[in-house]
């Protein structure tokens, strides 16, 4: 059984004991997490496509950390101008366990 739940602007296929990283959440490490936008649930044979969320469906999680990403470089050139600029970024992330999924 797996569902399809949208995050942070992002699709995730999540399936019950598996753990993902997501955008930010304002949540406390430990705290229990359920999330309404369920896209589609499959279980085995049966599958629920939601117009655009599948009603009474959600899945539960737990956060399990918050943290930053690889960093990312970004390079700006622009050749026989003399004009050269680097940039880091690091995406903050939280990192879910997901705990069950209600169809």
């Amino acid at each position: 059984m797996y569902a399809v739940i949208k995050s942070g602007g992002k699709q995730h296929r999540v399936s019950v004991g598996e753990t993902l990283k997501v955008e930010l959440l304002k949540e406390e490490v430990g705290a229990a997490l359920k999330i309404e936008d369920v896209l589609m649930v499959v279980n085995d044979s049966d599958i629920k496509i939601g117009q655009p969320v599948v009603e009474g469906a959600s899945v539960e999680a737990e956060v399990v950390s918050h943290g930053r990403g690889k960093k990312v470089r970004i390079v700006k050139h622009r050749r026989r101008k003399h004009y050269h600029k680097e940039q880091g970024h690091r995406q903050w992330f939280t990192e879910l366990k997901i705990t069950a999924i209600n169809a």
